[in-house]
């Protein structure tokens, strides 16, 4: 430990005698990307939920930062650290405020438009297009140029953006299989369906332990994801009702229009309040505070989530009960027959540089060289296996040790490896052909169908990729969100609205409200400053589709 310490700090003070230049002078054959001969500090902000250091690491001090140290030249220095995405969002408004940021750090969408309007982050055009691989230059180039033209303002990119996967838009529901057959129930696809089998569930003892407790649905406090979606969120049972709360979508008239004040989230709210009354969904939900812990626990059996539950929280759930067996369906369907889901946003995350950082290409290569670690992607050396090996034992993902969370992949990543295993599993392709990354996810499937849930890896992966990759090519009717969190009056209104519209729907549901206070919330909204957001959204959308229009023209 103090051996590391004193590698650190002579590296640190090399610094302070080594040429200003700072630039690479040399290839690395491992990663294709130049290593800083003279080292540079990048101060980052660290934000951690799910982590764990084997011994002797501690803090910035860890076996990734070493290794990009290796790759790069580059050493990482935490300004600060926070637990978890909330935490996380708090101290980086406050940073932003008090003009204290760190070199390179991750915002939204709200906070990009204010650093680019205060002038405070740089310009990443030219090193974007000098220092970017390939590989992240493909993977942006298959979204079209939308994902960059999210993170570009007035011709210049000012942020390196994430990139959506297609299948994380919907919501499925995952439903324990084994009960569903011990049951003698039917395959979910109305709502009618799902409250049967969610009653049944909590009234039948599917699990047989004589005892009372089985729990409903559960659900997110929020009760939807506003932008990507997540576990225990409500948005396709409200999409069952065409019905979009806290999302800006077009209607049948074309008209531009607020979700959560339209007639059909009001109809879906008087079924949400029954569901609540006869505890089809958990009743305990706003005061619980880890809702996955009755789902780990096999206390439900039923589940709002995206394609990778698989990884989160099922895995604790069939580690729990290895007799646990869950299924996933693309329900519920409207009247109409139809799945339907809200597109998701082809970014939500950007990786920003502060202004006049004296090596804002640093940004690309970190970039470039988890992209690659990612992908399995021409990272095959003994120090890159190292690491892996280190995160597998510590039962942790890899990409949650990197200095910053921002994910790149195909558009339609989840479908293509699914295809793709298929053909491997049908003998259609040589699996000596596949890249390393999908090696490993076939060696993983291999594994489990012979060994069905000794490795709790294996079995996250063979079902999200096979179960979650199926169901994700199975036909949806998609409904597209407009984003508008840009304009000023989203700016000075938006945080007072949600908080009465919360309000109002958790009191809805819970019964303290009858239904009719939904007309009192819409009027509250407007005069709460929402005839003003509805106004310039309105006003932007049409601007965009104009510039649309003169686009295909």
């Amino acid at each position: 430990m103090k051996t590391t310490k004193l590698i650190w700090i002579v590296l640190a003070c090399s610094l302070l005698v080594t040429s200003c230049t700072n630039t690479p002078n040399h290839k690395d054959s491992n990663t294709m990307e130049d290593i800083y001969t003279d080292p540079i500090i990048l101060r980052v902000p660290y934000s951690y939920s799910d982590i764990e250091l084997p011994e002797g690491d501690v803090g910035e001090e860890n076996f990734m930062s070493r290794y990009i140290y290796e790759k790069t030249g580059i050493i990482i220095q935490y300004s600060w650290d926070a637990g978890g995405e909330e935490q996380y969002n708090t101290k980086i408004d406050l940073a932003i405020r008090s003009n204290d940021l760190p070199d390179m750090f991750i915002v939204n969408r709200k906070q990009l438009y204010y650093l680019v309007q205060q002038d405070m982050i740089a310009d990443l055009s030219e090193v974007y297009e000098e220092h970017s691989s390939e590989l992240v230059k493909s993977i942006y180039d298959a979204t079209d140029g939308k994902a960059l033209e999210e993170a570009t303002i007035d011709q210049k990119l000012y942020a390196l953006p994430n990139v959506g996967i297609e299948a994380d838009a919907p919501t499925y529901l995952w439903v324990r299989q084994d009960w569903l057959d011990k049951l003698n129930l039917p395959e979910p696809r109305t709502l009618e369906d799902i409250e049967n089998i969610s009653y049944t569930f909590i009234h039948e003892d599917p699990d047989e332990n004589g005892k009372d407790d089985t729990i409903g649905i559960p659900v997110e406090k929020s009760l939807v994801y506003q932008d990507k979606t997540g576990v225990f969120g409500l948005n396709s049972f409200f999409s069952a009702f065409h019905s979009f709360p806290q999302n800006w979508i077009v209607n049948s008239e074309g008209i531009l229009v607020y979700g959560s004040i339209q007639e059909e989230t009001k109809q879906a709210l008087i079924r949400l309040a029954e569901w609540y009354e006869k505890g089809i969904i958990d009743r305990d939900f706003m005061i619980r505070k880890d809702a996955s812990i009755p789902v780990t626990e096999n206390q439900m059996g039923i589940i709002f989530a995206p394609w990778w539950a698989p990884f989160w929280p099922l895995n604790g759930s069939v580690s729990k009960d290895t007799k646990a067996e869950w299924n996933v369906f693309a329900v519920p369907i409207s009247e109409q027959g139809q799945f339907i889901t809200k597109t998701s946003p082809i970014t939500d995350r950007y990786l920003v540089v502060r202004k006049n950082y004296s090596n804002p290409e640093v940004a690309i290569k970190l970039l470039n060289l988890t992209t690659r670690l990612e992908r399995h992607e021409g990272i095959d050396d003994e120090s890159s296996e190292m690491i892996r090996v280190t995160a597998q034992q510590m039962g942790i993902q890899l990409r949650n040790y990197f200095p910053f969370d921002l994910l790149l992949d195909d558009p339609d990543g989840v479908t293509k490896r699914y295809d793709t295993l298929i053909q491997a599993m049908n003998g259609e392709i040589d699996v000596t052909t596949l890249n390393s990354e999908l090696e490993k996810l076939y060696e993983h499937v291999i594994q489990d169908t012979e060994q069905p849930k000794k490795d709790m890896e294996a079995w996250s992966n063979t079902q999200a990729y096979l179960l979650g990759g199926k169901i994700s090519k199975e036909p949806i009717v998609m409904v597209e969100s407009y984003n508008i969190e840009h304009t000023e009056a989203y700016e000075e209104y938006w945080d007072t609205l949600i908080s009465i519209e919360m309000d109002y729907f958790l009191k809805i549901i819970t019964g303290e409200l009858p239904i009719e206070a939904f007309d009192q919330f819409v009027e509250e909204w407007f005069s709460s400053g929402g005839i003003y957001v509805l106004k310039e959204a309105t006003q932007a959308y049409e601007s965009q589709s104009e510039s649309n229009m003169k686009r295909i023209w």
